[in-house]
């Protein structure tokens, strides 16, 4: 790992007029998750696995233009409804212990939800990544 990979880290937050509960589960089911998991309208998910416990594993497969893209990780935080963290493993996008932490906030209405991802090789992957996560938090809020 490299020093600047310690350093590059992104946030992202979205108010959603859903309970927090239903929110936090969306990332636990397979089902919810290959609705939500689109870093962009173009991208498909052509599998999605979750073993929803803590150590347990996920998998989701993106596919565009015909190229298919996995995304796995380790669950190392599932406290429902406040906290998910969660490894993310995407090939030479992201550096070793890359990890993405989900906190739901109860709001008037809904819940704030703040997703902060850890651990990119450069400035541009982080970019790209901070794109996605906000078009996959825009995915939560419209299947919620």
């Amino acid at each position: 790992m490299t020093d600047t990979a310690l350093e590059l880290e992104l946030t992202c937050e979205r108010f959603i007029a859903a309970p927090r509960e239903a929110l936090f589960d969306a990332w636990l089911d397979p089902a919810m998750l290959s609705k939500i998991m689109r870093p962009m309208p173009a991208v498909t998910i052509t599998e999605a696995v979750a073993d929803a416990r803590v150590g347990g594993r996920f998998r989701v497969v993106m596919t565009a233009d015909g190229k298919d893209m996995p995304h796995e990780g380790t669950y190392k935080t599932i406290d429902r409804p406040n906290e998910l963290a969660f490894t993310w493993e995407s090939a030479a996008s992201t550096e070793p212990d890359s990890t993405v932490t989900l906190r739901f906030a109860e709001a008037d209405g809904g819940t704030n939800v703040t997703l902060q991802h850890v651990r990119f090789p450069s400035e541009e992957i982080r970019d790209n990544h901070q794109k996605g996560w906000t078009h996959i938090l825009e995915m939560l809020a419209e299947a919620a």
